[in-house]
């Protein structure tokens, strides 16, 4: 049986047609517009998942980067601040050094030197309570105003010495710079310049006072090689770290440009690819409409109705 084909039918399947191509058409002007080929998670479900899945390892990448960044900042500040110090301690030897030569100096001398060992006192002191963005980076966790709390010693008391309190806490400060691993980027202040009586700061003051009284300091260079042993340890730690910090740093650029590039293979519009089909549908759609107009022709019985 062959179907009746009238001129209704044959004006609603040609307006069809020329509705789908314009929609068509539409379509490919948003995705160029929008530059991605997902503007609702209907047009691909399954890429839409896996667009939420990178983007969600994306902001867990970039917050990882800022912990690096973070993390860089305060052990390159404790890196300057230990190799200060040790310029101190190297500085303090050589004074020390000079002091044990006790015949060939006079009063004048000695005092000379024990001001001098004061006042390198007071840099290691600076070293020790240093900063990073209002933390302290030889205390820890602590939320002292410093790292080393200083009481001064009491002039009206004959033989009284200053001390010296580390006010670092057993927890130390870390930093996530992925999934699976945290370094700690504080230094340990304790280790670093000793603690109370047997910190760097009270051998200073103990040297200073032999020397004004004209006593021997040559047993003390041992004492100072301790510490300077101490501060090359802490200060080898934090190089440890900060390579693992960096290596860290080139593994999250590295996984970073990967992710950018697998969610623009799933968003990204091809340009090239989308103007092209974009330039057909136009030809396709004037060649529609010109055929269109060809068939919707009015005829005489359209004037009788």
């Amino acid at each position: 049986m062959i179907g009746r084909v009238t001129q209704q039918t044959t004006q609603r399947s040609t307006l069809a047609n020329l509705q789908k191509n314009l929609a068509v058409m539409a379509d490919l002007q948003n995705k160029l517009s929008g530059n991605t080929k997902i503007a609702r998670p209907s047009d691909d479900p399954a890429g839409t998942a896996s667009a939420i899945t990178l983007r969600a390892e994306l902001r867990a990448n970039t917050q990882a980067s800022r912990n690096i960044d973070d993390g860089n900042g305060w052990l390159t500040t404790g890196d300057t601040a230990l190799n200060a110090s040790l310029d101190a301690l190297r500085q303090a030897r050589d004074l020390t050094v000079q002091g044990s030569n006790s015949g060939a100096l006079n009063p004048q001398a000695r005092e000379a030197l024990a001001v001098q060992l004061e006042g390198l006192r007071q840099t290691l002191l600076s070293q020790a309570n240093t900063t990073y963005q209002g933390r302290q980076i030889f205390a820890g966790t602590s939320n002292a105003a410093g790292a080393v709390t200083v009481v001064p010693a009491d002039p009206a008391v004959v033989g009284s010495v200053a001390t010296y309190t580390m006010n670092g806490t057993a927890d130390t400060v870390n930093r996530r710079v992925d999934a699976n691993t945290l370094i700690r980027v504080d230094v340990d202040g304790a280790k670093a310049f000793g603690a109370g009586a047997a910190s760097v700061f009270a051998t200073l003051d103990r040297i200073a006072l032999t020397l004004r009284s004209g006593g021997e300091v040559t047993s003390e260079l041992d004492t100072l090689d301790a510490h300077r042993d101490a501060m090359l340890t802490e200060l080898g730690g934090v190089g440890a770290r900060q390579s693992q910090v960096l290596g860290a740093e080139t593994r999250a650029l590295a996984t970073k440009t990967e992710l950018t590039t697998q969610l623009s293979s799933l968003e990204d519009v091809d340009l090239a690819a989308s103007v092209v089909e974009l330039q057909m549908q136009e030809v396709a759609y004037k060649a529609a409409l010109g055929a269109t107009a060809r068939v919707l022709q009015p005829s005489l019985l359209d004037f009788l109705r």
